[in-house]
């Protein structure tokens, strides 16, 4: 039978479980080994039902996804459902944990379904660039209605075992222990003269959607799904189930499926997958490294970013200290905490009393002595290592041994801010993304002196306070940042070369992202980025660099927060205005900036795409990240980069090294070395047809 899955009958009830950790993934040992053990139970005289149930966390949670985009093996999961469905006794799932994919089609191809009150199950394929692929379009459509299972699979998010009981899904609820619960079911059902249930040959009832109910719904999915492949995969499945015999639309399913399989998109997606989960592993430090505790935080500055920092320990729990410099700005910096958090009860996402429960955890205080018993310092005063050192040397004085002393800077040198303690061990990166409780991104930034222990506890921490972190190294701009400015250095030279600042936003958000680097920047703040290329010591020696921004803020057009910068707004609407396009007017010809014609979309998506990618592959080379992958997984959580692309460097790879090489060295020529060089890693690749993903 094999280890994984075992068959065992107690009198009349086959029990066949699955033993495969750490989630009994369905593997192609596990495929086998369901194969036949339901071989053994059609077999066996004496089992007159069988009940599915698995051992550990968890109930199948899905597909082994190390198996996507190879060559299917047999058994495939399609046929091990269709078996189980035709077995002609009963077979029951007993569900805990989660039934997620694959998992959950396993448990709609039994005849019966029952699970603990914890349980969640879905079809979460969509999160991954596929859809369910072994009839799971088909048959949540029979169990849940068309309208339930879309939202189900077009969102991905599991769904509560109650939930899914009070829809169809789920037959039966048990409490308290599942093995001897469904057995109680299974005897039941037995004795009742209950019959196997085929989801397959229930009718799809259409009553409550009307004739244009697909088209109504491709068009309320629309914003949310804009730019994804699968989710219109999706609908055209159940499309099919609702009007098609079920062996055809299970074709189609299967058609649908691959190419989702096939598509840029989903290669994308599941390369994020993995690579959310392999940027929390620090290759020098090891797992077993002890963790310091973390009983208390402390926040110096309560501005709005220290108020989301706070925010994020309070929310699992941690009590912080907020330090300010008076008692006014000490209040205003609890008041922009106690407006967030009413913000989310207004929004239904919080109960009044949770809120309480965290503001009585955090407290303020106006003089370091208040931080002293802290174990985790957090400095978030704005961008000046002149104050940045100040305050680390203050907190040099009174912070207990063994607190760990971090830096909220986006930009600036931990070694040089070390400097100002005699602990430079404990002191390290950590960048939050604006509005910090909210963004996932976390950029750790380790220093020379980090000491191991502060950097793994850094990384355990941040996944408490349900952080994406990715470790990175010291050099201006870190990864984020660093691979930022770029960006917006094209969009602002094309606005200077004659290229509207609208165009250049909607080519980019057409191409994926959240917004363009021109509205970005005005989020921002136009005075912000000026006040970063004031504090970049070794920055290009370019006078056109950011040119239209840095005489945009002489002008006072600062960005949202003055209503003009490089669009003005009408609240948060960006409106193109005239007066910007006279100003890069003036610029480029005081700068001598030629200006273009025709410039194509190609074009733009190059410039603002390569121009990153190659400050990526200067990174990997320095040894600022550990992995291309890290470099993508900042862009996806921090920078609005669609899951679809998969990040600066597995785009780089999608579109093929050497295509981006060649239009580099076209730039190149037209602009010269200062930008355009191609990064001698990315050269080397392309060369060598190579990827970043090797």
């Amino acid at each position: 039978m094999g280890e994984v899955v075992n068959y065992n009958r107690e009198n009349e009830i086959a029990y066949i479980s699955v033993n495969s950790p750490p989630v009994n993934a369905l593997s192609l040992p596990v495929r086998t080994g369901l194969q036949k053990a339901f071989q053994k139970f059609s077999a066996d005289s004496e089992a007159k039902a069988a009940i599915l149930i698995c051992e550990g966390r968890t109930w199948i949670a899905g597909a082994d996804i190390t198996e996507f985009g190879k060559p299917p093996e047999d058994p495939w999961l399609p046929k091990i459902v269709e078996q189980m469905e035709d077995c002609e006794k009963i077979i029951v799932a007993a569900i805990h944990g989660t039934a997620l994919g694959g998992g959950f089609e396993t448990a709609m191809g039994c005849h019966y379904r029952c699970a603990v009150t914890t349980a969640m199950v879905g079809l979460p394929e969509v999160t991954l660039g596929l859809l369910a692929g072994a009839t799971g379009t088909q048959r949540l459509p029979r169990l849940i209605g068309v309208k339930a299972a879309l939202d189900a699979m077009v969102s991905g998010a599991p769904i509560p075992a109650k939930v899914a009981y009070e829809a169809g899904a789920i037959d039966e609820l048990i409490e308290g222990d599942l093995r001897e619960g469904a057995t109680e079911y299974v005897k039941r059902l037995l004795s009742q003269g209950a019959k196997p249930i085929k989801v397959r040959e229930i009718e799809i009832d259409t009553s409550d959607i009307g004739e244009h109910f697909f088209a109504e719904y491709r068009n309320g999915m629309a914003k949310r799904t804009r730019g994804y492949f699968a989710p219109e995969q999706i609908v055209k499945c159940v499309e099919a189930a609702v009007s098609l015999p079920y062996q055809e639309a299970v074709k189609k399913e299967g058609e649908l499926f691959m190419e989702c399989m096939m598509s840029s998109h989903s290669v994308a997606q599941r390369h994020l997958f993995f690579a959310d989960r392999a940027c929390g592993k620090v290759l020098d430090v090891p797992k077993e490294t002890p963790l310091r505790p973390i009983k208390k935080v402390a926040v110096i500055g309560g501005g709005t970013m220290g108020g989301g920092i706070a925010m994020n320990f309070a929310n699992v729990g941690i009590p912080v200290v907020l330090k300010e410099i008076n008692e006014a700005a000490l209040e205003k910096g609890l008041e922009i905490i106690r407006s967030n958090y009413n913000a989310t009860v207004t929004k239904g996402r919080m109960s009044a009393e949770q809120m309480q429960d965290r503001l009585n955890i955090i407290s303020g205080t106006i003089d370091y002595s208040g931080v002293g018993d802290c174990d985790l310092i957090v400095e978030a005063v704005f961008e000046n290592m002149a104050l940045k050192k100040e305050i680390f040397g203050e907190l040099d004085k009174v912070a207990k041994a063994g607190a760990i002393l971090a830096s909220n800077t986006s930009t600036l040198d931990i070694d040089e801010i070390a400097k100002a303690t005699n602990r430079p061990g404990d002191v390290i990166g950590w960048h939050f993304f604006a509005p910090a409780n909210v963004m996932t991104l976390l950029e750790i930034v380790r220093g020379a002196g980090t000491s191991k222990d502060v950097i793994a506890t850094s990384m355990a921490m941040a996944k408490k306070i349900k952080k994406i972190a990715v470790l990175v190294g010291v050099c201006f701009g870190f990864v984020g940042n660093r691979m930022f400015f770029p960006y917006v250095r094209e969009a602002q030279q094309m606005i200077l070369e004659g290229v509207s600042p609208e165009r250049i936003d909607q080519v980019a958000f057409d191409w994926g992202m959240a917004m363009g680097p021109n509205a970005v920047s005005d989020l921002s703040g136009l005075d912000v980025l000026d006040k970063v290329k004031s504090e970049w010591e070794d920055r290009p020696e370019d006078p056109s660099l950011w040119a239209v921004g840095s005489k945009l803020v002489e002008i006072g057009r600062l960005g949202q927060k003055t209503k003009a910068g490089i669009f003005t707004y009408a609240g948060r609407t960006a409106v193109p205005d005239e007066a910007v396009a006279k100003v890069a007017k003036e610029e480029a010809v005081r700068l001598n900036v030629k200006q273009l014609e025709n410039v194509s979309d190609e074009e733009i998506i190059e410039r603002l795409m390569y121009s990153m990618i190659n400050e990526g592959a200067l990174i990997l080379e320095e040894e600022i990240a550990m992995r291309s992958s890290d470099i993508d997984v900042v862009f996806v959580h921090g920078y609005g980069m669609p899951r679809y692309r998969g990040g600066p460097m597995r785009y780089g790879d999608t579109v093929g090294l050497a295509k981006v090489v060649e239009a580099m060295e076209k730039y190149r020529a037209r602009y010269g070395d200062m930008y355009w060089t191609p990064a001698p890693l990315l050269a080397r690749l392309a060369a060598s047809g190579g990827s970043f993903s090797d």
